[in-house]
């Protein structure tokens, strides 16, 4: 019986990894990605300047700026900038236009207040987005990401069931041996990687727990669902506006305020509500990276005529600080740079073990038809499509990147095009995977993608004047960073296809030593029949 639940389990482990596996390469992939988001951002738009940071004198520029070209907006928001991103972020609404057409955004100079005329692009909050979004209208893609999340726990936890020698396979590793090469890595990966993984995908459903969970919700407040997030954040419910103009306070001195009240703390975004107004409020956030749930003491809110502080200061509910734990601990923002690139080499630990048990799958069931020189049309459409959605999805990720560069900055739709670019080269790859034979494809997408990776500062340096032999020099390590990650990832590449130009030959060379070995015999044999 014991026997019979373990084999259930296997099965459920394989299959549930087999059908969700290409999608969950790619959420891992891009997840991963986002964790350097910042970072991607600001290589994106090598336009923006590096300054030394000053928090009030960005907070005067911008509350300058607003108030000339966004005087009779409802809402303001400030992005103050950091040592990741240093750009200063203003956006407002325009009552003209409800939604999101109505919704602009700017980029000013930290340290004059202008307009930075930066190029058009998503950056890294694409990357962000697919990997929650998938490129897909609401609720949708959150729904099929969720699902896929849910999917992904199940298959943890089966896994662990299955591996009852889980720990003691983690130090066994047999290199050379085909698929029990892939076995081992497999199994050392996952257990390596197992309570980051655990947490990973548990907390992105708690993200999206009221989507995804929406019963309890739905029996205590019915349809009125904002009653919930006002209870839950009570800063954000804001009078009505009283149609009476008065001026804004400054917002330095509601920083200094802040700044008194939380010694150390960073302040992350500034939300001003109704400026003009007598009614008119300013929210205060604390830097996500401060710690590590966004919850707990994560915003002041300050009349924004006196000055004076309106939140009580009292305790956060306890589901509220449980649910910004988990947020936190999802979005890593909280995270230094070692801790982030731990995240980032966690992250990739993931990828690589839906990538590996894909190829399992299918090396496993290919190894029955070897003698028969004969792949049945099921075993091909699986090989196409670990092709495409491992070495394509490499190559429609650089593809993204050299777009980022060689499109016109005054292009119109100019960050659609990036996005364009992205999937076009996702779907060149799947019909070159589905036009080539398999060993071929992989070689040929793993060969593209080693050189564009790897190319990729050079064309930095060749566009822009933020190449790595200036990036380097100057401390921007934000620029150089992007860079030598791209470069690394075309050396990983490079030595992926060695590998298997490597597994390649070897069979070649034993057909030819049999031949050669056969030949003296075949020479007697014809001599004796002579």
């Amino acid at each position: 019986m014991k026997e019979g639940f373990r084999q259930s389990m296997s099965w459920l482990h394989t299959w549930a990894g087999l059908i969700f596996g290409w999608l969950l390469f790619a959420i891992f992939l891009t997840g991963t990605l986002s964790y350097f988001k910042e970072e991607i951002n600001h290589w994106a738009k090598p336009e923006v300047p590096v300054r030394s940071l000053d928090t009030a004198a960005s907070l005067a520029l911008a509350q300058g700026y607003l108030q000339v070209h966004a005087s009779g907006s409802p809402r303001w928001f400030i992005n103050v900038p950091d040592a990741r991103e240093p750009v200063l972020r203003v956006g407002w609404q325009d009552p003209g236009k409800p939604g999101r057409a109505g919704f602009m955004r700017k980029n000013l100079d930290p340290q004059t207040g202008a307009e930075v005329q930066a190029r058009e692009s998503r950056g890294g909050d694409f990357f962000y987005r697919f990997h929650f979004e998938l490129q897909m209208g609401y609720p949708w893609g959150r729904w099929l990401s969720s699902i896929a999340a849910m999917v992904m726990f199940v298959g943890l936890i089966s896994g662990i069931i299955v591996h009852k020698k889980l720990f003691k396979e983690f130090f066994t590793f047999r290199p050379g041996k085909g698929q029990r090469s892939w076995l081992d890595g497999h199994n050392a990966l996952g257990v390596l990687v197992l309570p980051f993984h655990l947490m990973i995908t548990y907390s992105s459903l708690v993200i999206f727990m009221t989507m995804v969970m929406p019963a309890s919700i739905v029996s205590a407040y019915g349809d009125n669902t904002q009653a919930l997030f006002k209870e839950m954040f009570p800063a954000r419910d804001t009078p009505a506006p009283a149609g009476q103009p008065a001026p804004l306070v400054s917002l330095p001195s509601l920083y200094a305020q802040f700044e008194r009240e939380q010694p150390g703390a960073r302040l992350g975004r500034v939300e001003v509500l109704q400026a003009g107004d007598v009614n008119a409020r300013v929210v205060m956030s604390r830097h996500n990276g401060d710690q590590v749930s966004t919850a707990v003491g994560a915003a002041r809110t300050f009349d924004g005529v006196s000055g004076k502080r309106l939140d009580s200061g009292t305790a956060t509910a306890p589901m509220v600080q449980a649910s910004g734990t988990f947020y936190g601990l999802h979005m890593g923002q909280f995270a230094g740079p070692w801790l982030r690139w731990g995240y980032f080499l966690f992250g990739l630990g993931g990828t690589a073990i839906i990538g590996t048990g894909l190829i399992m799958w299918l090396g496993k069931r290919q190894l029955k038809h070897a003698k028969s020189g004969v792949q049945p049309m099921e075993l091909r459409l699986v090989e196409v499509l670990n092709i495409a959605s491992m070495a394509g999805l490499l190559l429609a990720i650089v593809s993204f990147l050299w777009a980022n560069r060689l499109l016109p900055s005054t292009l119109l739709g100019r960050s659609d095009w990036e996005i364009n670019s992205f999937f076009l080269m996702w779907g060149l790859a799947l019909v070159h995977a589905a036009l080539r034979p398999g060993r071929k494809a992989w070689a040929e997408q793993l060969a593209a993608g080693a050189i564009l990776y790897a190319l990729l500062p050079v064309l930095n340096g060749l566009t822009t004047d933020r190449g790595l032999w200036r990036s380097i020099p100057r401390g921007d390590w934000a620029m150089a960073g992007v860079d030598l990650t791209a470069l690394a990832t075309g050396l990983v590449l490079a030595w992926s296809l060695h590998r298997l130009h490597l597994k390649t030959r070897q069979p070649a060379r034993r057909t030819l030593r049999t031949a050669r070995t056969a030949e003296p015999i075949g020479t007697v044999l014809e001599g004796d029949a002579r």
